[in-house]
Parts: C-alpha cells; structure tokens; sequence
C-alpha cells in the first residue's frame, strides 16, 4: 500500500486485482467492509476494459481526468474479491500527471482511497498519513490546506442507469459535474 498525491485529497492505493493489498487497505482504513473502493486508471481508453459503459465516450472525457468518480456497472475483468457485494465499481482518474503516470506503469488498476481513517477528515499533506504504509509520495499540500471545500474528495457520481445519473457523493466538483450531465448529454436526475 502506498499514499499517493491526487487531484482532490491524498490517497491511499494497492493493485486493485491483488485480494490481499484490497484487504490491507480496509484494515488500514477500518473501513466497513460493505462500502467499496474505487478504481484508478492512467486514461479513459483502459476504463473500457474494467467497466461496461453506456454512456457516450465524449461525456467520459468531458469528466475525466479530473476530481470526479464514475460509477458504472464492472466487468468480469476486476478481480472478484474487490467489491464482492456490488456490481458497480467507482474508477477515478485524477487529473495528476504522478497519478496518471503510476497507473498507466502497472499491469491492472489501482484500488483507491482517501488516505484518512474510515470518517474522519481527508488528507492533504502527508503529516496526517501512516506509518504502517510501505511508501508515502509527497507531492506537497494539496489546494488550500485552511478550507473545508478542499477536504470534500471527488465528486461521485452514479452512471451505470442508461439516461440518468445520480449523485452519491457531492465533493469538490458537483455544480460543473451537474452542469455537464444535464446540459451537455440531457441526462436526468435519477429520482430517490
């Protein structure tokens, strides 16, 4: 497991298809073992492989790279033992080159995740990470350490449901997400 710089707050990633490294991170975490962690790719071009998409290649490039997180339906492809309880899978790629630049070198996706304890507050400087990690990327503070708004993570948000979207979580980039849904692709919410 190592810490990693990103767009939005510091992460914590393992090889996503290793079942021990996932393992690792939800105990490092103390992470509910039913909530999922997303996966981490270098360009739009591998999410195909990892997820079946039904939504324009454009809208995903509009999106991606940058502070938001896809939800779509996973392919056969993500190791089983990641999100067992799920058939959908969360991929971020952030829009940073460090990032971008690790998961384009390994062979399958990085499982990624805030690097804080389960509930508590993002990271955005490497003072606040663990020992237990086997390497910490300092990639200095990330936006403005003294605002809140920095701490939100991505936005997440759900397109596996064909026309609609819906809003899982609203971090940092929720209005331009929203904008570029509903104006650009006509997707509508997905009613509650």
């Amino acid at each position: 497991m190592v810490a990693v710089p990103t767009d939005t707050v510091y992460g914590v990633a393992c090889l996503a298809q290793d079942s021990a490294a996932v393992r690792s991170i939800y105990s490092l975490k103390g992470r509910n073992g039913a909530k999922p962690l997303a996966i981490c790719l270098g360009d739009v071009e591998r999410l195909y492989r990892y997820c079946h998409v039904n939504v324009p290649d454009e809208l995903l490039r509009d999106l991606l790279p940058g502070p938001v997180t896809l939800v779509l339906q996973r392919s056969e492809e993500l190791n089983k033992d990641l999100n067992p309880f799920t058939s959908l899978v969360g991929v971020r790629i952030p829009n940073h080159s460090f990032m971008r630049d690790l998961a384009r070198a390994c062979s399958g996706p990085l499982a990624l995740t805030s690097a804080n304890i389960s509930s508590k507050g993002s990271t955005l400087t490497v003072l606040d990470l663990w020992p237990q990690l086997s390497l910490i990327v300092d990639g200095g503070p990330i936006g403005d350490i003294w605002s809140p708004e920095c701490r939100l993570g991505s936005t997440v948000v759900d397109l596996s449901v064909s026309g609609k979207f819906s809003i899982i979580r609203p971090g940092c980039a929720l209005t331009p997400t929203v904008e570029i849904l509903r104006q650009k692709y006509g997707l509508v919410p997905e009613s509650s």
